[in-house]
C-alpha cells in the first residue's frame, strides 16, 4: 500500500465526546496525525460504558480504545501548558474542538482565539446549537437535539397509545462526528484557513428528518401528522426478529403472493398500502410467527422484497454476509470486536488501525519537538498541502451522479453544495426515484417536477436525462465520464455491471477517474443483490434493536440509514481525491450504506464483546443521562390532540441541582440518594412520575424556559415541519428560500456548518427539471444542434416522462 492520502496532515484533538472523537478517528483512518490533548484526568470518554461495565483504574474503556486507534496522547494542564498547546497547534494542520473540561475551558483556546493566534489552521468547532445564535450556550444532550430536530416524531415512529421514541444508541454523536470530518477535509482541499462552526442540532435535523420544512410549504401537508406501526416491518419469526419492508405497491403485491394471499391483491383499492397493509396485520404477522428468519429471508430475496434480520450486538459479528465480507476485525490493543472503516478502496487507501494510545503516551515525545518557550523547535516537514483557493472548496470539480432516493443523492449533494460542479443523470423512463415519491396526482402538469424532496436533494446540481438501454446514451454517459473527475452510482451491483459500466471500463476511458458506489450491503457477500432501503439498513446494522420500548418489538428508526451513508461516502470522495492529488491515480470506492450504518451502531458489538454485555432499548431512557424521558405537556398539537411532549435529559449531578432548583426543592427530589446518577438510574421510575405530575400542568414552552433557565437540557418534540420556527435555526440561516421554475419558492435546509470564508449563500440554483440541462451539457460535449434534436427525437433524451 502506497503511504495513506493524509499522511502528513497534523490535527490537534481538542474534542471529546463520541462527535470529536470519531471525526479524528476518521481523519486517523485516512492517515492523518492526531495529537489528542487531554487534561491530567484524561478524556472522560476513557472511563465510559454505554452497559455500565466496571473501568478498572489504568485501563480505558472499550469505545474510547475503538475511537482512538492510530492516534497519540499528550497531557497538557490547564494555565501551565499553554505554550507547548500553542506549539502544538502552531505546527498543526488542523484543530477539531469540542467543549469539555481541560485547556479547552480556557477562553485563550476558545475557537476564536485560536483562529486568532493561528490564521492558518482549520479549526473545526462541533457543539450542540453551534458558536453563535440565542441558543449557543444552551444545555443540551444527543436526546433533547433529537427532539428538537423533530428527528423523535418526523416519521411517526412509536406506537400511538405511548409517547413516541427516540433513535437509540448515540447515533447524533456519530453523525456529528462524520459530518465535522468531511467539513474539514473540504477545507483542506481550498487550503484551510478558517473556522468551521458545526451544529449538532443541525446535523440531526439532516440525518434524523426528511425535507419535512420544504415537504410542507410545498405540499400544504406534513410528512407525517401521526405515530402508526410499519407493517409488517419488524415482525418475530419462529426463531428471532426479522425486518419486511413494503414501501410500494408492487411489493405489497409481491408481499401478498409470498405470503399465499394472491386474493388481497386490488390494483383498484382506494386504501394506501400502508392501509391495506395494516388491515392484514394479524395474518402477516401469524405468517411470519410460522416461519424461520432464514427461511424467510430466502423468499424474500426471491421476490426482491426488502429484508433483513435485525441485528444486535451479540449476533452481528455472526451474520453469514458480515463474516464473507470480514466486516469486524479485532481491537489491535484491548482484543474486542469492532467494524472495519465505513468504506474500502481500490487500491487500498486506509491504514490498519494501531492501538489506542494510553493516557499522556506521547507527551514527552511532542515536549521533545518543542523549545523551551514552548514554540516549534522544527517539526518533520509536513506532505505540501493543497494551495489556497478564495472560490469554494470543490470549485473546478466535475461530478456524474448516477444515483437515486436519497442515500447517493445527499452525497452529491454535499459536493455541490461545496462547489463541485454535480451532473445529474436520469432517463425519462427511469427518473430519480424521489420525484415519484410526494403523492402528487399524474393528472397534474409537470407533476414529476413538484417533489419537494428531490428538490431539497438537488440544488446547485445541472441535470441530464440519457437513456442507458442505448448504445447512443451509454456512448454520452462515456463521453461525459471522460471530462469528469468523480462518478458516483448507488445502485444494486449487477445493474452497472450489466450495462457493462465497471471501474475497468471508466478508468480505461479516464484513468484518474474516482468511482464511487454506494451499494446497501456492498460489492460481494450472499446479501449484495439485496433491495436496500433505510430501515432495512438500521436493522441489518443493530440501530433498530435499540430503538423503541423494552415490551414490544424494536420500531424502524426509518430516517437514519440512507444520509449517514451520504456523508460517509462524502468522507470517502473527499480521501480519495487527496490521494489523486498526490499519487495523479484513480480509485474505487465502495461505500456500502450498512458499513456505514454499522459504524455509527459499533458500541453494541464493542460492548458484548468486550464485557459481555448486550445493550437494549429502553423507550426513551439511555445510558448517559438519568432521568431521561419525554413527558407530556398540557398543551394540545396542532392536530387536536393532547400529545405535545418534552425531552428532558439532566447528565451531571449539577444539572440533578438545577432540576431541583427549577422544581422548587421539593422533598422528595432532596433524597440523598437521588444525588447521584446511579441512584437516580435506580429510581428513574419515581422521578419520571413526578416529572409527569409536573409538567402535565404546564406548557411546553413554559417547561422549557424554566428547565434552560437553571442549565437543565430540555427540548420541545418539535413537529419537524416546523423548524424554521426555531430561533436558533433562524438566526444562523440554516433554511434559504429557493425559487423555482414550477413550485413556489420554498424554504430548503443547507450546510450543518458555516465557515468564516463563506459561502455567504449556499443554493446557488434549484434543482433541475428533468433534462434541463440536455443542450447546455451536449454543447459542451460538441454535439450541434442538429445532433442533439436527433437525440431527443429518437428517446435517447427529454424533458418528460416517457409514457
Amino acid at each position: 500500500m502506497t503511504e495513506p492520502p493524509l499522511s502528513g496532515y497534523v490535527v490537534v484533538d481538542l474534542a471529546g465526546g463520541i462527535a470529536g472523537n470519531y471525526c479524528t478517528k476518521l481523519l486517523a483512518d485516512a492517515g492523518a496525525t492526531v495529537v489528542k490533548v487531554e487534561p491530567p484526568q484524561g478524556d472522560p470518554l476513557r472511563q465510559w460504558s454505554a452497559s455500565g461495565a466496571e473501568i478498572i483504574p489504568g485501563t480505558d474503556g472499550a469505545l474510547f480504545s475503538y475511537l482512538t486507534c492510530s492516534k497519540h496522547s499528550v497531557v497538557a494542564e490547564p494555565g501551565s501548558d499553554d505554550a507547548f498547546v500553542d506549539a502544538l497547534l502552531a505546527d498543526a494542520d488542523a484543530v477539531i474542538w469540542s467543549r469539555g473540561p481541560g485547556v479547552v475551558a480556557d477562553p485563550r483556546f476558545a475557537p476564536s482565539a485560536i483562529r486568532e493566534r493561528h490564521p492558518h489552521l482549520t479549526v473545526t468547532a462541533i457543539t450542540p446549537f453551534g458558536l453563535d445564535g440565542p441558543w449557543a450556550d444552551r444545555p443540551a444532550t444527543e436526546f433533547t437535539l433529537q427532539a428538537w430536530s423533530g428527528g423523535i416524531v418526523g416519521l411517526g415512529r412509536g406506537a400511538p397509545d405511548r409517547a413516541p421514541v427516540y433513535v437509540g444508541g448515540q447515533v447524533g454523536e456519530y453523525l456529528a462526528g462524520a459530518y465535522a470530518s468531511a467539513a474539514t477535509l473540504a477545507s483542506r482541499w481550498r487550503g484551510g484557513a478558517e473556522l468551521i462552526d458545526l451544529s449538532m442540532l443541525e446535523t440531526s435535523v439532516l440525518g434524523l428528518t426528511y425535507y419535512p420544512v420544504s415537504y410542507f410549504e410545498m405540499l400544504g401537508r406534513p410528512w407525517r401528522d401521526a405515530r402508526r406501526l410499519t407493517v409488517p416491518g419488524i415482525a418475530r419469526a419462529k426463531d428471532g426478529l426479522i425486518d419486511i419492508g413494503c414501501g410500494t405497491a408492487q411489493q405489497w403485491f409481491d408481499l401478498c403472493a409470498m405470503t399465499g394471499h394472491v386474493e388481497w391483491i386490488d390494483e383498484d383499492s382506494p386504501l394506501s398500502i400502508t392501509e391495506q397493509a395494516n388491515e392484514k396485520a394479524d395474518e402477516l404477522y401469524g405468517w411470519v410467527a410460522e416461519q424461520t428468519v432464514d427461511e424467510i429471508r430466502d423468499l424474500a430475496t426471491a421476490f426482491r422484497i426488502p429484508n433483513a434480520p435485525v441485528a444486535n450486538g451479540a449476533n452481528v459479528e455472526q451474520l453469514d454476509h458480515f463474516v464473507a465480507r470480514q466486516t469486524f476485525v479485532v481491537n489491535p490493543r484491548d482484543g474486542f470486536t469492532q467494524p472495519t472503516p465505513p468504506y474500502r478502496t481500490t487500491p487500498p487507501m486506509l491504514q490498519p488501525p494501531l492501538p489506542a494510545p494510553r493516557l499522556g503516551e506521547h507527551t514527552e515525545l511532542y515536549r521533545s519537538r518543542t523549545c523551551n518557550d514552548g514554540s516549534p523547535a522544527g517539526a518533520a516537514a509536513t506532505v505540501s498541502a493543497p494551495s489556497r483557493i478564495d472560490g469554494l472548496p470543490l470549485t473546478g470539480l466535475r461530478v456524474i451522479d448516477m444515483t437515486t432516493f436519497w442515500a447517493g443523492p445527499s452525497c452529491t449533494h454535499l459536493l455541490a453544495m461545496l462547489g463541485a460542479d454535480v451532473i445529474h443523470v436520469e432517463s425519462t423512463r427511469h427518473p430519480d426515484g424521489t420525484r415519484l415519491i410526494a403523492g402528487i396526482p399524474a393528472t397534474e402538469d409537470r407533476w414529476w417536477e413538484r417533489s419537494p424532496i428531490f428538490s431539497g436533494l438537488n440544488t446547485n446540481k445541472r441535470g441530464i436525462t440519457l437513456n442507458l438501454q442505448s448504445d447512443a446514451g451509454r456512448d454520452l454517459l462515456k463521453k461525459l465520464i471522460a471530462g469528469a473527475d468523480v462518478v458516483v452510482e448507488n445502485f444494486t451491483p449487477r445493474v452497472l455491471e450489466t450495462m457493462g459500466l465497471t471501474y475497468d471500463v471508466l478508468r480505461a476511458i479516464k484513468p484518474d477517474v474516482l468511482m464511487v458506489r454506494m451499494p446497501g450491503f456492498g460489492l460481494d457477500g450472499p446479501w449484495r443483490d439485496n433491495p436496500a432501503f433505510a430501515y432495512v439498513i438500521e436493522a441489518a446494522a443493530g440501530i433498530s434493536w435499540l430503538t423503541g420500548y423494552p415490551d414490544r418489538n424494536p420500531f424502524e428508526p426509518y430516517s437514519l440509514g440512507d444520509p449517514n451513508a451520504g456523508v460517509h461516502a462524502c468522507n470517502a470522495v473527499l480521501v480519495a481525491l487527496e490521494h489523486r492529488r498526490r499519487t495523479g491515480e484513480g480509485a474505487m470506492v465502495e461505500a456500502a450504506m450498512v458499513d456505514a450504518a454499522l459504524n455509527i451502531a459499533a458500541e453494541q458489538v464493542i460492548e458484548y464483546s468486550a464485557y459481555g454485555a448486550l445493550l437494549q432499548r429502553d423507550g426513551n431512557r439511555g445510558p448517559a443521562a438519568a432521568p431521561q424521558n419525554l413527558y407530556l405537556s398540557k398543551d394540545i398539537d396542532e392536530f387536536g390532540r393532547l400529545d405535545s411532549w418534552v425531552a428532558v435529559a439532566v447528565a451531571t449531578d449539577a444539572q440533578w441541582s438545577g432540576l431541583c432548583e427549577a422544581l422548587g426543592n421539593p422533598q422528595w427530589a432532596s433524597s440523598p440518594d437521588l444525588a447521584t446518577v446511579s441512584g437516580r438510574r435506580t429510581r428513574h421510575d419515581d422521578i419520571d412520575r413526578h416529572l409527569t405530575q409536573w409538567c402535565a400542568t404546564r406548557s411546553a414552552d413554559e417547561i422549557v424556559e424554566t428547565l434552560w433557565s437553571h442549565g437543565v437540557p430540555v427540548g420541545k418534540v418539535l413537529q419537524p415541519h416546523r423548524q424554521t420556527e426555531l430561533a436558533q435555526l433562524q438566526a444562523r440561516g440554516f433554511f434559504e428560500t429557493v425559487e423555482h421554475p414550477v413550485n413556489p419558492a420554498t424554504p430548503h435546509s443547507t450546510l450543518p456548518f458555516r465557515s468564516s470564508r463563506g459561502p455567504r449563500r449556499v443554493h446557488t440554483a434549484p434543482a433541475p427539471l428533468l433534462g434541463q440541462h440536455n443542450r447546455e451539457i451536449l454543447s459542451e460535449l460538441g454535439l450541434t444542434g442538429d445532433e442533439i434534436g436527433a437525440l431527443e427525437a429518437d428517446g435517447v433524451i427529454g424533458s418528460t416522462l416517457a409514457r
